[in-house]
């Protein structure tokens, strides 16, 4: 999948940037050498290999430290004092849609 210059100007369209000539070309560049990294990785075959948790779990046992899941004390008063308006425990905020 290689993309064009028409393509690259219609990204730079959508993300609201400004490329020159010579940022759209190296644009170009870098994202087509990109995708052609991701086809060669999605012809390798990979099937009966396990997902890992993490990449050191490919060379040796390991164990993921995670903290227990405890249910914490509500603090939303301390969370709420900094906000400019607050009304029963919610943050106001204004109206944006008519």
């Amino acid at each position: 999948m290689a993309l064009t210059p028409s393509d690259i100007a219609k990204i730079a369209q959508l993300a609201r940037l400004e490329l020159t000539n010579e940022e759209s070309g190296r644009m170009l560049t870098q994202l087509n050498a990109f995708f052609e990294t991701v086809e060669q990785m999605k012809a390798v075959d990979t099937s009966g290999c396990q997902p890992l948790a993490h990449p050191v779990a490919a060379m040796r046992d390991i164990t993921l430290r995670l903290r227990d899941d405890l249910a914490q004390p509500q603090q939303r008063e301390a969370n709420q004092r900094s906000a400019p308006a607050v009304e029963r425990g919610l943050f106001l905020v204004p109206k944006v849609i008519e």
